[in-house]
């Protein structure tokens, strides 16, 4: 597209990313499915009427994920799925129409997501510096997004510089790792840094429960986001804390439209809605 509104709009088309705007909403369904591939279907539905473009799980064996013994293993474990079971999750988003993809956290699960023929793949914050499993991912010829919580520079360069060596196609996601992040904590300033440093897309992964970060975010030529969600504010699920409702995602993606429309296409001249009012212009 010529004289993009914002000079680090990028092509999404060019990241295996499909949109009707310059923009890819994804609904984080992450672990609020609680293990039940039923509840999981109907949060896709969900994502799907309020006009999000993708819903994204996690792929993962609990045993490899963390120690047993960890805290964090039970729930872990309540809400782990099946391949068969993210198999049919797949088909289910195929014939919605929306974009299903995963974040893997062992290697073999994301093996599996690419032989399930995903064009997208996640890493969690937690992994970018698990340089070997990132050196991994790269090899597997898919768009990898990068959420970059917890991370400072330096650390954000080697986990760049590995996935770039591998297939090029890296989005870096703006995140705080903070559930949940108060507004005044999203630090959307470091999304100018990241675009000022890295040639790629970029985007925001947000912890925050509202809208309103990631519409500013957005203003800001974030151009994938990616908000945790639930069906509604009375669903109980793992991440109820930082996940937004139906209705919230409706009036993100409406806001989004709107936004694109906003931002033109950046060609600073006389547009055809200003010439009637060139017969007040002023010469020396």
């Amino acid at each position: 597209m010529v004289g993009h509104a914002h000079g680090y709009l990028k092509p999404l088309e060019s990241y295996g990313i499909c949109s009707s705007t310059r923009f890819f909403v994804i609904a984080e369904i992450g672990l609020n499915h609680g293990g039940d591939i039923v509840l999981a279907k109907k949060i896709i539905d969900s994502a799907v009427r309020s006009g999000a473009q993708a819903v994204k799980f996690q792929t993962y064996t609990a045993e490899k994920r963390v120690d047993p013994s960890s805290a964090l293993f039970p729930i872990l474990k309540k809400c782990e799925l099946s391949y068969q079971a993210f198999s049919e999750l797949k088909a289910y988003c195929d014939r919605l129409g929306i974009v299903f993809f995963s974040t893997p956290f062992d290697l073999d699960s994301a093996y599996f997501l690419v032989e399930l023929g995903c064009d997208l793949i996640k890493i969690s914050s937690s992994d970018l510096t698990n340089r070997q499993f990132l050196k991994d991912v790269s090899k597997l010829n898919r768009t990898v997004f990068l959420s970059t919580g917890m991370s400072n520079l330096k650390e954000i360069d080697d986990a760049y510089t590995i996935l770039k060596e591998g297939n090029g196609k890296v989005v870096l996601l703006h995140c705080v790792s903070a559930y949940p992040t108060k507004t005044e904590d999203a630090n959307l300033s470091a999304i100018s840094t990241l675009q000022n440093r890295y040639p790629c897309l970029i985007g925001q992964s947000d912890h925050t429960d509202d809208i309103r970060v990631s519409m500013m975010a957005a203003a800001m030529g974030a151009q994938v986001l990616e908000k945790h969600f639930r069906v509604d504010e009375q669903m109980d699920c793992v991440d109820a804390a930082v996940s937004i409702s139906e209705s919230q995602m409706k009036r993100l993606t409406d806001g989004i439209k709107e936004l694109d429309k906003m931002l033109g296409d950046g060609i600073v001249d006389l547009t055809p809605e200003q010439e009637p009012v060139t017969v007040f212009r002023r010469k020396s």
